[in-house]
């Protein structure tokens, strides 16, 4: 699955139809017959203009002759001919891949706390900001989910194994601590290991790594050995590029840059299947935590959605009936 790449991208959809295909397609021959009847009205009409002007004095004719109701007698028949033409296609049983909520998934949250996240280029500064952003990130996901927490910088630790108390995870936010170093691979592969405890006591549901780092990885196993050994569990690792390239922490009385490194979480995400974001400010890392929730927290499957043209059907003969019984009170 390619990467994604976006900076501030909220989903717009959180259930929406992909392209529509029809199990049953014969049924739309039942179309013609429905164009035919189109084309009888349109003559219908066509014949009823041409009788009234057989009256050779058409200045009477108009001053005797009630006003007609005008385009308002086409809107029943119209509304009619849309309520076949949807039953048709309702018949020829259409189906769409639809996103719908997972019933299971395992989510390990791998927060970045290496001390160049101390750097104040994002307000108030990278770790509080991210801390707060990854609070509304738990509390935003189905109740049933499995989350966990992974703590890195010069090593990794899981904070909280997998869990569905989501008290536990937000305490443990609220606990860490910065300190030198980042160690991304030793993130990705202890978070491996975390979703493999879980996994091995059930049947395992779908898992999901959400990493958030401001840097390149400077200790520990490899970010590609990490990548690699994601892959193979089938586990996809979405990461999130945080802070700016103006990035500075002060360390020992001097300014050291702490410039965010994209390329190396792009290339994380590329290799182990999942997305990857960039987020240079407090409010486009939610808009990216909004967006990865709604991503890892569906699925996308393809079901019949005949009942939606069904529906549609059945409104616009309502509107059919109350048009003609509203104009010329009768049914059409």
């Amino acid at each position: 699955r390619r990467a994604r790449r976006a900076r501030c991208r909220r989903s717009a959809v959180t259930g929406g139809w992909g392209p529509v295909t029809l199990l049953s397609p014969m049924w739309l021959l039942l179309l013609a017959p429905v164009a035919l009847l189109a084309v009888a009205y349109l003559v219908t009409q066509a014949r009823r203009s041409a009788y009234a002007v057989r009256f050779t004095n058409l200045d009477l004719l108009d001053k005797v002759a009630p006003r007609g109701p005008g385009w308002r007698r086409h809107v029943p028949a119209a509304l009619l001919l849309g309520v076949f033409a949807l039953l048709v296609v309702g018949f020829a049983r259409p189906t769409a891949e639809v996103r719908v909520p997972r019933e299971r998934a395992t989510i390990m949250v791998a927060f970045d706390v290496s001390a160049s996240m101390e750097a104040t280029d994002v307000s108030p500064d990278r770790f509080t900001a991210a801390r707060q952003a990854a609070r509304q990130f738990v509390d935003g996901l189905p109740e049933r989910f499995n989350l966990g927490l992974v703590a890195f910088s010069s090593d990794a630790s899981v904070a909280v194994p997998p869990t569905t108390d989501r008290q536990a995870v937000l305490t443990a936010l609220d606990r860490l601590s910065t300190s030198a170093g980042t160690a991304i691979g030793e993130a990705v592969l202890s978070s491996l290991e975390a979703i493999a405890a879980l996994d091995s006591q059930e049947e395992a549901p779908p898992a999901h790594i959400v990493l958030l780092s401001d840097g390149s990885s400077t200790t520990g196993r490899t970010v590609a050995e990490a990548a690699r050994e994601a892959a193979a569990r089938g586990v996809p690792v979405t990461t999130i590029a945080y802070g700016t390239q103006g990035g500075v922490i002060e360390l020992q009385g001097r300014q050291v840059p702490v410039p965010v490194d994209g390329p190396a979480l792009r290339e994380l995400a590329e290799t182990a299947g999942g997305g990857f974001y960039e987020a240079a400010s407090g409010d486009e890392l939610q808009a990216v935590y909004e967006d990865i929730g709604t991503s890892v927290g569906y699925r996308t499957e393809r079901q019949e959605i005949w009942q939606w043209f069904v529906a549609a059907a059945l409104v616009l003969g309502l509107l059919a009936a109350g048009a003609s019984m509203l104009w010329f009170a009768r049914l059409p």
